[in-house]
């Protein structure tokens, strides 16, 4: 059971403190953009337009990059270290998440590493596949987190824990 989060769900239907509920509502656009994203990559691999459509994803891609490590950085710096102390960091739901967390990231950087502007049609997909690989880690991810992390942080986490946790999350920008 150390490994089944669904046991540390809070239910569908808690109210989050004015910090998590940031965080969860940070979710939806960043879901547009993966869903943009895949799309573009769908088009690549049919070989629809795959240079303009190419340059587009590498360019969207960068703004997703840029979009998503605030996020990251007010869950890995923030929730993630206080939620800790209450069910540990290295194992369980908080080392699944980071690991996740590191998975996606792995897989933006190693795309915006080889788009360099010389690559082959073929290259182009594979690299695609990488974004197809991001898409898929975060939309669960962010489910995951959705309906499993925050309840239970809203459940764990002291008054005054989610108030400090609202005032750090501030402070990244």
């Amino acid at each position: 059971m150390s490994g089944c989060m669904s046991a540390f769900s809070g239910g569908p239907d808690i109210e989050l403190s004015k910090g998590l509920k940031q965080l969860k509502e940070e979710h939806p656009p960043l879901l547009a953009q993966l869903e943009e994203l895949f799309q573009l990559t769908q088009r690549i691999e049919q070989e629809k337009d795959i240079d303009p459509n190419f340059e587009l994803l590498n360019a969207k891609v960068q703004q997703f990059k840029a979009d998503l490590d605030p996020h990251s950085e007010r869950e890995e710096g923030v929730l993630f270290p206080m939620l800790g102390v209450y069910i540990g960091t290295t194992s369980g739901p908080i080392a699944v998440m980071e690991y996740e967390h590191d998975q996606a990231k792995a897989n933006i950087k190693a795309f915006l590493e080889g788009a360099t502007n010389g690559e082959t049609s073929e290259e182009k997909k594979e690299l695609g596949q990488l974004v197809k690989n991001a898409y898929f880690i975060l939309t669960e991810h962010f489910a995951k987190e959705e309906n499993v992390l925050f309840p239970m942080a809203q459940r764990m986490l002291t008054d005054e824990e989610k108030e400090e946790l609202y005032q750090k999350i501030q402070e990244i920008k």
